[in-house]
């Protein structure tokens, strides 16, 4: 049985009694600490989704820890830069103590489920379900005012000249003549 936790942004594979070293917790040391469990494997049971409602994780606090000091170099050639700064991660190093499904009871006291009595003078197998509801028409109002909008009814809201008339010539053409000699 293990878990897959996600916790300071990563995450983790942990069974129970498992120790290990993750981001800092604001929790005391022997403290109780709740991890956020991303999938649950049993065997060939498999819970993930919905079902990790149920799953919970619970982890101790052993210790808090510093990491390793890390060398930060920042160094460009030809202009006398040069910085040395260093870092230590804070952490946590948790002991896995419980990870369970709740309302799981133990395979010898499970019972299997009753057969649910059909309807009188229907079949066994039938299942009622509700009808759905009819689906309502949008009135004509409605449906046109999401149409585009219409040509203008005046000729004064039209516009003057066709849309050919209003290009300017390419400089340097002589414009094209008219068919009907203008």
């Amino acid at each position: 049985m293990y878990a897959i936790v996600k916790t300071g942004g990563k995450q983790y594979r942990v069974e129970q009694g498992q120790s290990l070293l993750v981001e800092r917790l604001p929790v005391e040391d022997g403290g109780q600490a709740v991890l956020q469990p991303l999938l649950y494997v049993d065997g060939s049971n498999v819970v993930d989704g919905d079902g990790l409602a149920n799953v919970s994780v619970q982890a101790r606090v052993v210790a808090h820890e510093r990491g390793p000091k890390l060398r930060v170099v920042k160094f460009k050639p030809k202009r006398g830069y040069k910085r040395r700064t260093g870092h230590r991660q804070e952490l946590t190093r948790l002991e896995v103590t419980e990870i369970k499904l709740a309302g799981r009871r133990p395979a010898s006291s499970r019972r299997s489920a009753k057969p649910v009595a059909a309807p009188e003078g229907g079949a066994p197998d039938a299942v009622e379900t509700p009808a759905a509801p009819e689906a309502v028409e949008a009135p004509a109002k409605a449906r046109r005012a999401k149409r585009a909008p219409a040509k203008p009814a005046r000729a004064e809201d039209a516009p003057a000249e066709p849309a050919r008339a209003r290009r300017k010539p390419a400089a340097g053409k002589p414009e094209p003549e008219q068919p009907d000699g203008t």
